[in-house]
């Protein structure tokens, strides 16, 4: 159980994130849309299903948006009312900054009673009104604490700017935060510098580190690569020119993440850091679907065979095939 894993700071936590459906999508199509994602998952061995909040970032930047922003449903919405015969957990994405403290706390009484759980994440941009401040949503959250775990994001990149993100996941510890979700990891020096930080800064503390689930996402074109550095992902240039330069650059990323996943789990391992994966799936091909499905089961039989994930237990449900 997801839960356990995270209250016990057990490794090896394998998570799925997708998105939505868009905005507008007919009510139809967003059944079928999550029919397919429950044939999909059922079966596949990870602890928790990840539901991320879109958010339009281009305030973020003054460069031109690789791909049109598209609003889609809430992540709450679409979980709760379309994915409930996935028996697994789910962790819902939510912007604090966004709403009042009112609003807050309602939206996560529902949640508890779907028993998911919450992920707050920064307001979209810098000048962006914030009406709650993350602070005060964990304290919201707190009352929720013995029976919930609430989770972080947190982004490597940054470190390697501002060299503070060991200080910042300690401070969230501090607020009742017993785990992180990585922004999508393609430098794998980026993230070993977190945990290396982070593992020397809990044990000055005397303090257990918390859980650090890194994202994983494969990468279908040169279009898509360029739209993840325009979100802040940072590609190193001799893996970049490998995957510009690959016949099958999708193969190519599969097999570059799969290399990324082994080489930090040993890197964990070795620190005692309690780790995981989160395999993100947004993307709408269904090659890149398929992908996707194959780094998760490649990802949790790698766990498995060094000795960091329990096997799955049987399940009534046949195998997804791949």
């Amino acid at each position: 159980m997801f839960l356990e894993k995270i209250k016990a700071a057990e490794s090896g936590v394998m998570l799925y994130g997708i998105t939505p459906p868009k905005t507008g999508t007919s009510p139809e199509r967003v059944t079928e849309i999550a029919q397919k994602t429950i044939e999909r998952l059922t079966g596949l061995d990870v602890d928790a299903l990840v539901v991320y909040d879109v958010q339009d970032e281009s305030a973020r930047t003054a460069e031109e948006r690789p791909f049109p922003f598209i609003t889609a449903l809430d992540p709450l919405t679409f979980a709760a009312d379309y994915l409930d015969a996935l028996s697994i957990p789910k962790i819902i994405y939510r912007p604090a900054g966004k709403f009042s403290n009112e609003e807050l706390s309602t939206w996560l009484e529902e949640l508890h009673e779907h028993n998911f759980y919450p992920v707050f994440v920064g307001v979209p941009a810098p000048d962006f009104p914030v009406k709650t401040s993350l602070s005060e949503a964990y304290k919201i959250w707190s009352k929720h604490q013995t029976t919930s775990v609430i989770g972080a994001v947190t982004i490597p990149e940054r470190h390697n700017v501002l060299n503070d993100e060991d200080a910042r996941i300690v401070e969230k510890m501090s607020s009742g935060v017993s785990y992180f979700i990585s922004q999508c990891v393609f430098n794998l020096d980026y993230a070993k510098r977190v945990i290396e930080d982070l593992a020397l800064r809990c044990s000055q503390q005397q303090i257990t580190p918390p859980t650090v689930i890194f994202t994983l996402t494969a990468c279908g074109s040169a279009k898509t690569l360029h739209f993840m550095e325009w979100l802040g992902i940072h590609v190193p240039d001799d893996l970049k020119e490998e995957l510009k330069t690959s016949e099958d650059i999708l193969e190519k990323s599969v097999r570059l993440c799969l290399d990324i996943a082994s080489a930090l789990t040993t890197f964990c391992m070795e620190r005692s850091m309690p780790f995981g994966f989160n395999i993100e799936s947004v993307a709408i091909r269904k090659a890149e679907i398929e992908a996707s499905i194959h780094m998760a089961n490649s990802i949790s039989q790698m766990l498995k065979d060094k000795g960091v994930r329990k096997a799955l237990k049987v399940r009534d449900e046949s195998p997804i095939s791949q």
